[in-house]
């Protein structure tokens, strides 16, 4: 049966899934937006427009989660004139149990060996869809979610067509790979990107906050991180993260993470998070606000140590940077 590791806060949602070979994971998209992004290894994501009377959404749409084991990862559905054409889709047509209609559609996600090697492809499914996760040989997945309230259409998300950006400099350097930015890939609510930092860095650095909504300056974002850290000669790796107070919030956190540990900060300023020398970082970040709010995301600097940007000007980055580049995906 596949594992599940799930978080929700009052916008966002994650779920980690780790898949034997050939095992299936079965759930309602409910009330949300989410994108499959493969962490290791590949797979093919089933999603189905859920009709009335949907059995796998409970009251007012929450998610209620149903695992399938033994599904056949080969099998196709059967090709629907005018289907959709999307890279990596295959498309087809099915019927629910009471035989309402539904729009049908497969991605085949190469996905990759690992976050540190390479960009991966994506899906994204609308709210109020069902879907199936498959991966013929097992892997690790992260479902990033966000309430909403348009449905937009289900869409594959090519690993060529990620931004991968550079930050910072010197030992404040990393990589931010702009999968489902604001500006990168269109979503109702939901914002979410990865980053690396190179072992010894500091990264999420000046701390920053986006918990108050100044039009133009900034947004209202609940996040959550989760980190996988690279171990060194098979020795597990660690870092750390620092959450602090802000006017507009409470949130006090310094804690020791780990590959598959996470974060939530619903307010406060948010870094440092440090890489242990030795041990590359990398973590998952997925935002999303109320309802009403544009999609963007602008961040306020903390007053302390925003200055620490200045410092960056003509100076070079991390050499051991970029971990990769889209195209080599």
């Amino acid at each position: 049966m596949p594992v599940v590791s799930e978080t929700e806060m009052a916008f966002t949602r994650l779920r980690v899934l780790d898949l034997a070979p050939g095992e299936t994971y079965a759930f309602a998209c409910g009330d949300a937006e989410w994108i499959v992004l493969p962490l290791s290894g590949g797979c093919r994501v089933r999603c189905a427009e859920a009709g009335a009377g949907d059995a796998d959404a409970g009251p007012g749409g929450a998610v209620r989660p149903a695992v399938r084991a033994g599904a056949d990862p080969g099998a196709d559905p059967g090709a629907a004139p005018g289907g959709a054409g999307a890279p990596g889709a295959g498309a087809g047509a099915a019927r629910g149990g009471g035989g309402e209609p539904l729009g049908e559609v497969v991605f085949r996600l190469r996905g990759r060996s690992g976050v540190f090697d390479a960009v991966s492809d994506f899906a994204y499914l609308p709210r109020d869809a069902r879907a199936e996760v498959t991966s013929a040989d097992g892997g690790r997945f992260a479902l990033v979610g966000a309430l909403c309230e348009r449905r937009l259409p289900a869409r594959y998300g090519p690993a060529a067509g990620v931004p991968v950006e550079l930050r910072g400099a010197g030992t404040c350097s990393r990589q931010v790979n702009n999968f489902a930015a604001a500006d990168a890939f269109p979503c109702d609510r939901l914002i979410a990107v990865e980053v690396l930092t190179p072992g010894g860095n500091w990264s999420s650095y000046p701390p920053h906050k986006h918990d108050e909504h100044h039009p133009g300056e900034e947004s209202r974002l609940e996040e959550i991180y989760w980190y996988e850290i690279a171990p060194h000669e098979g020795v597990p790796g660690l870092g750390y993260q620092r959450v602090s107070p802000s006017p507009a919030g409470t949130t006090d956190i310094l804690t020791e993470v780990r590959t598959g540990d996470t974060v939530l900060i619903p307010d406060g300023w948010h870094g440092p998070s440090i890489a242990a020398p030795g041990h590359d970082m990398y973590y998952l970040n997925v935002m999303a606000g109320p309802a009403g709010g544009t999609r963007e995301w602008l961040i306020r600097d903390h007053p302390d140590h925003g200055w620490i940007r200045d410092t960056w000007t003509g100076r070079e980055t991390d050499p051991r940077l970029p971990f990769y580049r889209a195209e080599e995906a």
